[in-house]
C-alpha cells in the first residue's frame, strides 16, 4: 500500500479511538388522563399494575423511580401494614425496536495527486479514495412506563399516565435505571397535567 495512504489511515484510526460519538437522547412522549378533581396528598402504596403479570427484577427500578417522583409531590410511600390512601399501579415494557448503524466518526479522502511506483504495474494514479473509519451497529430499545393512581377507598382510578421513549444501547443514558428515572420524571412533570393531551418532554 502506498505510504501516504497508510499514514492517513493510521492517523484517522488514532483520531477515531480518541473521540466518542455523542448522542442526543430521544424525547419522551407523555399522555395523562384524570378526573380533574383535587388530589389529596396522603400515603401511597407502590405495586405492580393489575393484570401486568409477575414482576421482574427490573420492576423495582421503575417502582422506586415512581415513588421518588410521588414523594416530591407530597405523597408518602407506605411502609407499614396500615392501608394507604392511594395505590400507585406501575407497569413497564422494554423491548428491542430495531438496529441503528452509526456513521463512521472519521472519514478521510486520499488521492487527487499523482503517485507512481506504489501499485503493481507502476504508472501514475490520480483517483481519489475515501475511507470511513469506525462506526458500529447498536440496538434501539423502546421503553414505556405506565402508572395508575387509584383511591383505595373505592378503587377508582383518579389519574393515569404513560411515558415512552427510545434509546440506543451502549450510549449515555441508555442504562435501564437511567431510563426508569427519566420516564418517571417526564411523566410527573406538571402533575396532574392536561388530561387527554400528549406532550413531548426533551
Amino acid at each position: 500500500m502506498n505510504r501516504k495512504i497508510s499514514l492517513a489511515i493510521a492517523a484517522a484510526a488514532l483520531l477515531a479511538g480518541g473521540c466518542a460519538q455523542s448522542y442526543r437522547p430521544s424525547p419522551v412522549d407523555v399522555t395523562r388522563y384524570h378526573l380533574g378533581q383535587p388530589f389529596e396528598r396522603t400515603t401511597v402504596t407502590i405495586e405492580p399494575m393489575q393484570g401486568s403479570g409477575t414482576p421482574s427484577p427490573e420492576y423495582q427500578m421503575y417502582a422506586d423511580a415512581v415513588a421518588a417522583e410521588l414523594a416530591q409531590l407530597g405523597y408518602v410511600r407506605s411502609t407499614s401494614n396500615m392501608p394507604s390512601g392511594y395505590i400507585a399501579g406501575v407497569a413497564f415494557i422494554r423491548a428491542p425496536k430495531g438496529m441503528f448503524r452509526e456513521r463512521p466518526p472519521v472519514s478521510i479522502g486520499v488521492g487527487g495527486g499523482s503517485y507512481s511506483g506504489g501499485w503493481s504495474g507502476g504508472g501514475g494514479v490520480g483517483a481519489g479514495v475515501s475511507f470511513g473509519v469506525g462506526g458500529k451497529t447498536r440496538q434501539v430499545v423502546s421503553s414505556e412506563l405506565w402508572v395508575q393512581l387509584r383511591r383505595r377507598s373505592d378503587n377508582t382510578v383518579i389519574w393515569e399516565g404513560r411515558a415512552l421513549t427510545d434509546s440506543v444501547s451502549g450510549t449515555s443514558g441508555s442504562d435501564p435505571r437511567d431510563q426508569a428515572a427519566r420516564l418517571a420524571d417526564a411523566l410527573f412533570q406538571g402533575f396532574p397535567g392536561e388530561s387527554g393531551v400528549t406532550t413531548t418532554v426533551k
